[in-house]
């Protein structure tokens, strides 16, 4: 497997610890153990520190799987989980695989109903679920086809960390068996139930980190959404790693930066729209200092950024250290940004201010991540460079190289869930899966997305344009909460779309001194489309523009459901 690559030290442990190609879940966990036992794993902060080693997890996922087992839990069965972020969440998630048994991560923010549904579609006979929902739960259990449910937090019925079950000879999954079931709905659609293996999961973690340089020192900070498959892909990577997980509670800015500061975060881990505000909150405090200020810091930050990719060197941590530490980023070394496109000029701030600054792509149905862009040799209006071992293609790519994104790898699904004919056409003929994705590849195998195969539009100059080409374009304007570009019939006989701009104004914004009346929010919305209509190339321009008065439907990854609007 090559002796230079983060995943290199694991043949020491082949043949003993575990046999195959990729260790299994539980085989990976109890490897970090006998190197890192000690080291803090599973960290809240509310508000004192409470902070479980590798060693005492350990403890309590052993005494959850036995439970698991005298309740019947076999090899292959499913077990549903759902809540919030906590080290709770994390030791159940492992301890339903060191039962044999299949998870079925639920989104905490469903509606009742619709949660009920995913659970009985994965055939789970068990659900973990946050105390807020027990009794409602509780009270539904027959007809869910519950046996057992086990809060995650104390105080409300059986609680995980009191479980325990005697000692029983457990069948392990092996590596190409069920790890989870992920169901995605994305921003179109009903649910579908990814299958993912341990070797799809574990192998990306391993594979993800060619283009990663981590530590056993680095403390995480897991905010988004834990069920989703992009933070709980680098939730398996702390655990590869033996680093330190900080679960945030509420993405509020506040309780954010006092989190940053207190667990002295090095890797954030977030979603553009999160990225944006913290950028926005640092470039307003600039402009308030006045436009020489605003202008001398603006300058020394293009050359700090200039410095950082010719020459490798970073002297932003140091030129801005005033600022990261109001930002309460002056721990952070690395920010991972995924879930959605990020604007360039974003990315290219963030790396001007000293922090690596790391864009990634992919999709539930990948493990998820297929790219990452390198901290050494970045490109700022790439997604990244795919990651080892996966081959990926452009299907009938047009006269710019753009194409659909195709691939093939250890980290492709088994398929959706009791979903053959969705299966099926999820791959071409030869055995790529087929992402949905419009983009090209340059010489150096690093992707540059355009946006989404459905979400074309097509003008009637007979040019394709990419609505997320646009929206990234309105990322940094703090007056826009919300923007969805879409196509509207411009000619109903020839088939062609104009561009029509559906904006959100942000509440925040215009509130206080900036209260306006709605004409008025309206023409100052229209000037920003002006302006970024100017930047845009003919055939991409904004035709129209709607002023909404209440926001778009969001997944809980912060993108815009379009099938709703």
């Amino acid at each position: 497997m090559g002796n230079n690559t983060p995943w290199a030290y694991l043949d020491a442990y082949r043949g003993k610890d575990f046999n195959g190609v990729w260790p299994t879940m539980p085989e990976m966990f109890k490897i970090t153990v006998s190197r890192y036992g000690d080291r803090p794993c599973f960290t809240i902060y509310e508000p004192d520190r409470i902070s479980l080693s590798y060693k005492e997890a350990l403890r309590i996922i052993e005494a959850v799987a036995r439970w698991l087992h005298s309740r019947g839990i076999r090899k292959g069965d499913s077990v549903a989980l759902t809540g919030k972020n906590s080290p709770e969440w994390a030791v159940a998630f492992i301890a339903i695989h060191f039962a044999g048994a299949v998870v079925a991560p639920i989104d905490c923010q469903l509606r009742q109903e619709d949660a009920e549904f995913l659970i009985k579609t994965a055939k789970a006979r068990i659900l973990f679920v946050d105390e807020d929902k027990y009794e409602r739960f509780t009270g539904n259990k027959d007809a869910i086809g519950l046996t057992d449910i086990v809060s995650l937090k104390k105080g409300v019925g059986s609680y995980l960390y009191d479980l325990d079950g005697p000692e029983a000879d457990i069948a392990l999954p092996g590596e190409n068996d069920l790890a989870a079931i992920l169901f995605t709905s994305g921003t179109m659609g009903k649910p579908k139930g990814v299958m993912l293996s341990h070797t799809n999961l574990v192998s990306d973690n391993y594979l993800a980190q060619a283009h990663l340089e981590l530590f056993p020192e680095d403390v995480f900070y897991g905010l988004l959404p834990i069920h989703h498959a992009y933070s709980m892909q680098v939730f398996i990577v702390v655990m590869a790693v033996g680093a330190e997980l900080v679960f945030g509670k509420r993405m509020v800015t506040k309780a954010i930066l006092r989190d940053l500061k207190q667990a002295k975060i090095t890797l954030f881990l977030g979603v553009p729209m999160l990225f944006n505000k913290l950028l926005a909150g640092i470039i307003r405090g600039l402009k308030q200092k006045g436009p020489i200020v605003y202008g001398v810091i603006s300058a020394l930050m293009a050359f700090s950024g200039f410095v950082k990719k010719t020459f490798k060197v970073n002297p932003g941590k140091k030129m801005f250290g005033f600022l990261l530490d109001q930002a309460s980023l002056t721990s952070v070394k690395t920010c991972i940004c995924g879930g959605g496109p990020l604007a360039p000029s974003v990315f290219r701030k963030f790396n001007q201010l000293g922090i690596n600054f790391i864009q990634g792509y992919g999709l539930t149905e990948t493990s998820p991540i297929i790219t990452l862009n390198p901290v050494d040799h970045y490109k700022e209006t790439s997604v990244g460079k795919v990651i080892p071992q996966v081959d990926m293609r452009i299907l009938r790519p047009d006269d710019r190289g753009v194409g659909e994104v195709i691939l093939k790898g250890p980290v492709v699904m088994q398929g959706y869930y009791e979903m053959p004919e969705e299966t099926a056409a999820a791959f071409t003929p030869d055995g790529y899966l087929k992402t949905g994705d419009l983009g090209y590849l340059d010489d150096e195998d690093y992707l540059y997305l355009t946006g989404r195969a459905k979400n074309l539009i097509v003008t009637g100059g007979g040019k394709n344009v990419y609505p997320e080409e646009i929206e990234n374009e309105f990322q940094l304007y703090e007056e826009i909460d919300q923007i969805l570009i879409r196509g509207f019939a411009a000619d109903k006989k020839l088939k062609t779309e104009g561009i029509e701009a559906l904006i959100y104004p942000s509440p925040d914004y215009f509130t206080g001194d900036n209260a306006k009346p709605a004409e008025e929010i309206k023409a100052q919305l229209e000037r920003i489309v002006a302006e970024v209509n100017h930047r845009l190339l003919p055939y991409q321009k904004i035709e129209r523009i709607a002023v909404l008065d209440a926001p778009m439907a969001m997944t809980t990854t912060k993108k815009i459901k379009r099938d709703e609007v």
